[in-house]
């Protein structure tokens, strides 16, 4: 597996998103089940490891923690801040909370469910409106220096807020959506992380799964899959935005790849310092992921891709009106 950087952290080409194993796309997975699945990731050449603390809630934490006790000293871990929890009932009470005091409360707890000394990398989830950035940066570095945390990331953040919570504390990676489905991080996150040397971590890489050719009209999801709110997953946008994986599978008929192998290999292929986190429950998808980083696209490659995709109209928002506004997109 090739390594990359994101700030001063060296991990795998590719990481693994670890939230679908334990909340929003449906059901938690069999946690055995899941534990053999991330430490096959770690025999296959992954070590960078993506959760937080509201992923269950706090189910998802734990069961990263235990799968990666074994090799903890052999990979990176990130884990995230943010929202208003509820540890007795494990529900979010609703909005965000980045006081410095919650801050340093939630990465005490983190550090327990993930059964380890210290966070490798530690995420402001969403922007809290209600406290300046520059005291979120500040109350990351209190743990940076207590030898806590090693390095601050921020996600879904706008370029000025990056700016200002960088000017206190060197942002190692801001992770936000990117992909074919969604490319809004091109217009101002990218040059200015490219800018200040911060690395960037793709989420939802695959498009919540839409790039991979396997979602059509006709398919379903189960009742707690938060697809199911999702605008740009509705049955006419779906029929709209199957035309960007019919581009993705005309390419991959040619490189004797998959449309998520494409997908993925575009992103990896748009800056050396851009380390996507597909998420699965499936070996065989590990697998296929995985693969993506032997598909090699060239210039003419790109550029077709990018002149198809240009000419395709995606229908629908990303997220729900309500996630949307939380981010700073």
């Amino acid at each position: 597996m090739q390594k990359r950087k994101i700030g001063n952290l060296e991990v795998s080409a590719l990481g693994l998103g670890c939230m679908g194993m334990s909340a929003n796309y449906g059901p938690p997975a069999d946690r055995q089940a899941m534990i053999g699945l991330i430490r096959t990731a770690v025999e296959r050449g992954v070590t960078f490891f993506d959760t937080a603390e509201v992923y269950g809630p706090f189910t998802n934490e734990e069961l990263v923690g235990e799968a990666l006790a074994p090799v903890r000293s052999q990979v990176v871990v990130a884990t995230k801040f943010s929202f208003e929890l509820d540890p007795a009932t494990k529900e979010r009470r609703g909005g965000v909370n980045s006081r410095p005091e919650h801050i340093k409360a939630v990465a005490d707890a983190s550090l327990k469910r993930l059964n380890t000394d210290v966070i490798d990398l530690l995420y402001q989830h969403r922007v809290d409106p209600n406290v300046p950035i520059e005291d979120v940066a500040g109350a990351v570095q209190d743990l940076i220096q207590a030898g806590k945390v090693r390095a601050f990331g921020l996600s879904e953040a706008g370029a000025q807020t990056i700016r200002r919570a960088h000017a206190v504390q060197p942002v190692a990676a801001v992770q936000s959506e990117y992909s074919l489905w969604y490319r809004g991080p091109e217009t101002e996150i990218l040059p200015t992380l490219e800018e200040l040397g911060i690395g960037f971590v793709p989420f939802s890489p695959l498009g919540a799964g839409f790039l991979t050719g396997r979602i059509d009209t006709s398919t379903t999801f189960d009742s707690s899959d938060f697809r199911n709110s999702v605008p740009r997953f509705s049955p006419e946008a779906r029929e709209a935005n199957l035309a960007l994986v019919d581009l993705l599978k005309d390419v991959a008929a040619r490189k004797g790849a998959t449309p998520a192998q494409i997908a993925l290999a575009w992103l990896l292929a748009q800056k050396p310092w851009i380390v996507p986190i597909p998420g699965t429950t499936k070996l065989h998808r590990l697998e296929e992921n995985l693969g993506s980083t032997e598909v090699e696209l060239t210039a003419d490659d790109l550029s077709e891709i990018d002149a198809a995709a240009s000419r395709i109209e995606l229908k629908g928002e990303r997220l729900p009106e309500g996630a949307l506004k939380m981010t700073g997109l």
